[in-house]
């Protein structure tokens, strides 16, 4: 019944972009967070945003690249991405939890979906 799923993934040459986005449903989620994680390395934080959107907080790897947003409406969290790197190849998570407080650690938020995979070439 608690569902989210990521869309938007895709192939593109460095210093493209891509727009992720992430549906929840069953449930109203208040801070969520985007995830990635490379095969055979550990899952990375890269946003977190608050219920109200006026809140975010960015890993410095992407700081000033991508851009996460929401859309309380639809139900829906964003994560724009530009200048994209071939580092940032992995599969992207979104996350959220029951509670408006903005965490990097994956472990604290409740929900999470199933990924979707982006791919930078050079």
């Amino acid at each position: 019944q608690v569902q989210l799923v990521e869309s938007g993934g895709g192939l593109v040459q460095a210093g493209g972009s891509l727009r992720l986005s992430c549906a929840g449903s069953g449930r109203t989620f208040r801070a969520m967070g985007w995830f990635r994680q490379a095969p055979g390395k550990q899952r990375d934080f890269v946003a977190t945003i608050n219920w109200s959107g006026g809140t975010t907080y960015y890993a410095d790897s992407v700081k000033g690249r991508f851009t996460v947003s929401r859309d309380n409406v639809k139900n829906t969290v964003y994560l724009e991405m530009n200048g994209l790197k071939p580092e940032d190849t992995a599969v992207y998570t979104c996350a959220a939890r029951s509670i408006d407080r903005l965490s990097r650690w994956f472990n604290e938020y409740e929900y999470w979906g199933q990924g979707t995979q982006v791919t930078v070439s050079s």
